[in-house]
C-alpha cells in the first residue's frame, strides 16, 4: 500500500455512472474503439473476469478528489508484467 491509500472495497470506491464513461471514452485519444468489436472483449467482459485479472486495489481522498490505483493483469497473460492502472475522479464535477 502507498502512503495515504486505503484498500479499496465496493463500499469506498468512487460512483462512475455510463455518463461518465462515455464521455472518458469519447474525449481519450488512447481508445481505439474497434477493440469492443474483438473476442478480447467478450471475455474480459464475464461476470468472473475480474476475480483473476486483478491483483489489488489501492484509492485515496483528497477533498472532492479521489485517486484509484491497480494492478491488473489480462487471463491470457497471467504471467506476465502487471499493468498499473490509476483512476482519478473528481467526485464534485463527476468527472
Amino acid at each position: 500500500m502507498e502512503p495515504g491509500f486505503v484498500k479499496a472495497n465496493s463500499s469506498n470506491l468512487p460512483r462512475i455512472d455510463l455518463l461518465m464513461l462515455g464521455e472518458f471514452l469519447a474525449t481519450n485519444k488512447e481508445f481505439c474503439s474497434s477493440e469492443f468489436r474483438n473476442v478480447k472483449t467478450s471475455l474480459s467482459s464475464r461476470p468472473s473476469y475480474g476475480d483473476d485479472a486483478i491483483s489489488y486495489v489501492q484509492l485515496k481522498r483528497e477533498g472532492n478528489i479521489c485517486t484509484v490505483k491497480c494492478k491488473i493483469c489480462p487471463e491470457h497473460k497471467v504471467h506476465a508484467k502487471l499493468y498499473a492502472v490509476t483512476l482519478i475522479v473528481d467526485e464534485e464535477e463527476e468527472k
